[in-house]
């Protein structure tokens, strides 16, 4: 690695790179992984002790884990099979998370691999600007080494928002990422924001027989998704014993050595022995030093990009968390890709998919992709729905999973499938065989295609075939 000096700065640079990664997470990734693979000379900065970012060590890995947990409990308690006297088992939050922290140190090793066997030098500590092509890493020990590349990607991700007037340094109060250090067993919680991590950590704590409060500042339970899976999703939480309440704003929180006592601005008051606060996210942009290259993030810490997902300084990119929508894990390693072809050929030679799929792990999931009915309503398509119950397939009665249902939109005359909209065991699954036929080109995309193809008996991807002739025959 050739080495440089800096004839302007009192500091020597330990190294020049071609490119620099900031933040292993997905998007810092995919950036990294595309870059090495076309010969490009590649450093990542990492804070954290180990790679993986936020998705791994707090956010998608450990929650998907402690829900797969949770589920499997909540079956084994639910199915027939195992005899109706049969105890019901109980585990505690301690309990599951350990399945949880076996994950992460997998995906830990998985992924430190993928820099190793790429020959990409990992630096860890914490990244700031000195000038548009220079970084300084301040390491745990206190000591400094200066980088300097010909391109710097921005992946730091985010962290949650954190009210001023919220004490977070007591035991019973936490976000989503201290939430993993409770090591006691809450017999009851208040979970403020009632977004995709609040929803589901409601599930998660409801799973446990933990008196669940889901505190949403909205009128609807995650607005953003098709009316009929938010009001399903609603249903079944409350059907499972969680009590939502909307168009909530929170005025002040009490904190006791037992708990937590939130009072309202409706007037309300809630008590509970833990609070989990989950309302919004903040990009991790701050210590960035981001002034001395001449950038300035928004009041939420994201920056503006490109198409190529450059920012006004030319040679410095940004991805995932920290430009914000659409802050999912599977786009931020797309978004760091997109990047990486952009600093290697000029120019991007794609674009993130038009049609990006959610998946929201709740008990039971959610899954959409395209548009939802209140969209096509307000833009006037003339549409149509295809429904399938999965209680009337095979496969689901089989599972003994028989709630949840899948719905297809699709267009009345040219029948081209607009939106497909899941509730259910492994809907986030589910999902992408819809999405593949939404993606194919020159009159490839039509519901026809679930008619005229042969599904596996019995399967859940049978629903298609169901929901496409449900839809066919509403047509005249």
């Amino acid at each position: 690695m050739s080495k440089k000096t800096n004839t302007a700065t009192p500091f020597k640079i330990a190294a020049h790179y071609d490119a620099i990664v900031i933040g292993t997470g997905p998007g810092g990734e995919g950036a990294a992984m595309k870059l090495a693979k076309r010969g490009k000379k590649v450093a990542i900065i990492e804070k954290a002790h180990s790679v993986g970012g936020g998705c791994t060590h707090w956010g998608t890995i450990p929650s998907k884990a402690l829900r797969h947990s949770v589920s499997r409990l909540i079956e084994f308690n639910s199915n027939p099979i195992f005899g109706e006297d049969q105890p019901r088992k109980h585990l505690t939050f301690a309990e599951i998370l350990s399945h949880a922290q076996s994950v992460i140190r997998k995906q830990v090793h998985m992924r430190k691999g993928f820099y190793d066997r790429n020959d990409c030098d990992l630096f860890f500590g914490e990244a700031s600007f000195v000038d548009k092509n220079t970084l300084q890493v301040r390491k745990n020990d206190g000591s400094l080494d200066y980088l300097s590349a010909e391109n710097i990607i921005i992946a730091t991700g985010s962290r949650p928002y954190r009210p001023a007037d919220i004490d977070f340094s007591h035991p019973h109060v936490y976000d989503s990422d201290t939430i993993l250090s409770l090591d006691y067993h809450p017999s009851s919680i208040i979970i403020y924001g009632a977004g995709v991590i609040g929803s589901e950590y409601a599930s998660i704590f409801r799973g446990l027989d933990i008196k669940t409060d889901l505190i949403n500042n909205r009128e609807r339970l995650l607005s953003f998704l098709d009316a009929e899976m938010s009001d399903s999703l609603s249903y079944h939480f409350r059907n499972s014993g969680i009590i939502i309440r909307h168009d909530e704003q929170y005025k002040s929180v009490e904190t006791h050595p037992d708990g937590v006592v939130m009072h309202m601005q409706s007037g309300k008051k809630m008590k509970a022995n833990c609070l989990l606060f989950a309302n919004g996210r903040t990009g991790n942009t701050d210590k960035l030093n981001l002034e001395s290259v001449g950038l300035t993030p928004d009041g939420r810490g994201q920056l503006k990009v490109n198409e190529n997902y450059q920012t006004e300084v030319e040679n410095i990119y940004a991805v995932g968390d920290v430009i914000g929508y659409p802050s999912l894990a599977s786009a931020a390693y797309d978004q760091g890709r997109i990047a990486a072809s952009a600093i290697v050929s000029g120019k991007a030679r794609k674009n993130l998919t038009l049609d990006i799929p959610t998946g929201i792990y709740t008990i039971p999931e959610i899954s959409s992709v395209g548009k939802t009915e209140q969209e096509l309503t307000a833009q006037k398509v003339p549409y149509e729905v295809g429904r399938a119950q999965f209680k009337h397939l095979a496969r689901s009665q089989i599972l003994g999973s028989d709630v949840g249902s899948l719905k297809i939109l699709f267009h009345r005359e040219t029948k081209e499938i607009l939106g497909i909209h899941c509730f259910g065991e492994r809907a986030s699954e589910i999902i992408h065989i819809g999405q593949a036929i939404m993606e194919q080109k020159n009159g490839g995309n039509t519901i026809e295609y679930f008619v005229h193809t042969t599904f596996n008996y019995p399967t859940m991807a049978e629903a298609y075939r169901v929901a496409a002739l449900n839809g066919l025959n509403r047509l005249f």
